[in-house]
């Protein structure tokens, strides 16, 4: 394995690609999708390429380009480039872009919608914003941003709600520093947003998201999980109009992944993508990040020491529940922030400390 490349995982089944540096500070990869555009490769001279979005600052500051050269081996030598980018009026007022997703054209970035480790939520978090893929070839892309104010956290939590699935409550400390402390700060600052926001409320955490065929988004959340522990994904039939209108997203369905929670653990989304086929790669693993005080580990400790799996679904018609094919166990990571599958190979990118480490199936 090349060097600066962590991580146990067996050389006979995956091998690490050169590490990618990004000249930002804080740059810990979030997921990983392929670029769609021939036009955009064609101009940068690559033959394969991923967009990743980097967890710390604006979006307009984070989403990069990864890309291949022509003639270079798959484990050759990535070149890397932050989007040029302009948010307009929502320069500077999002951070924590998390999943990516492909529709029509249009890269999309969604916040985590969370908070800090030990909480409160942060407005700046719930955000969406999209841009032209092609635009991106020159010049600087123009990012439109939609600051959610918790429609989506009102939304999933009215469907968890109604669904046929228990989640797991969080116990009084969670609640506490994530839903009660962002109630008292809202209406401290006088915010409107705080009607979107009740005691009792789960906070959600955004980690994955995927458009189906038919255009829906599926949604993948690190926490809450089921009481089984097992990871839990909202499907949302128009979040384009979130762009156009002030409304809730519309939440089709609620469903649970079964077969890939090991015994005694909880496990969240990490990252999802699509397949050609319609069927749906997705990461799994821990619920928050061990040794950095957080507050959902405090109480819920077995959802911290987990290894990441790389399992696939397809969405359902109908129903509360999905058995998922594992597809790989991702032996001795948890950081794995995000899969993808371009011309037959899998791809993993890992929140490797102030790189991108990108490896290969």
């Amino acid at each position: 394995m090349p060097d600066g490349c962590g991580g146990t995982i067996s050389s006979r089944v995956m091998r690490c690609v050169n590490p990618v540096d990004l000249t930002v500070g804080v740059n810990e990869a979030s997921d990983l999708l392929p670029v769609h555009s021939s036009e955009l490769l064609a101009a940068r001279g690559w033959r394969r390429a991923f967009w990743t979005t980097l967890d710390e600052g604006p979006v307009e500051e984070c989403v990069a380009l990864l890309g291949l050269p022509e003639g270079e081996a798959d484990d050759g030598h990535w070149q890397a480039e932050l989007l040029s980018a302009d948010a307009g009026r929502e320069t500077g007022r999002t951070e924590d872009g998390e999943a990516l997703a492909y529709r029509d054209g249009y890269v999309y970035v969604f916040g985590s919608h969370f908070g800090s480790k030990r909480g409160p939520l942060r407005p700046r978090r719930a955000f969406v914003a999209r841009f032209r893929e092609e635009e991106a070839i020159a010049g600087v892309t123009r990012l439109e941003v939609v600051r959610n104010k918790f429609r989506f956290h009102r939304a999933i939590n009215d469907a968890l709600a109604a669904a046929n699935i228990q989640p797991l409550k969080p116990g009084s400390e969670v609640n506490k520093r994530f839903i009660v402390e962002t109630i008292e700060r809202g209406r401290q600052r006088g915010k409107r947003w705080i009607s979107r926001i009740t005691e009792g409320d789960l906070p959600i955490n955004i980690e994955g998201t995927a458009f189906t065929p038919d255009g829906s988004l599926l949604v993948g959340l690190r926490f809450p999980v089921t009481e089984q522990g097992e990871p839990l994904i909202i499907e949302l039939a128009d979040v384009e109009e979130l762009f156009h209108s002030s409304g809730l997203p519309t939440v089709k369905r609620v469903f649970r992944l079964t077969g890939v929670t090991p015994p005694g653990t909880l496990t969240g989304i990490r990252g999802m993508s699509v397949r050609p086929d319609g069927t749906v790669d997705a990461v799994v693993g821990s619920i928050d990040a061990l040794g950095k005080r957080s507050v959902l580990l405090d109480e819920h400790p077995e959802g911290g020491d987990v290894e990441c799996r790389h399992v696939r679904f397809q969405p359902p018609v109908s129903g509360d529940a999905v058995e998922a094919e594992v597809i790989r166990e991702l032996t001795g990571f948890h950081n794995v922030e995000g899969v993808a599958e371009v011309d037959g190979e899998t791809y993993y990118v890992t929140d490797e400390d102030h790189r991108v480490a990108l490896w290969v199936a």
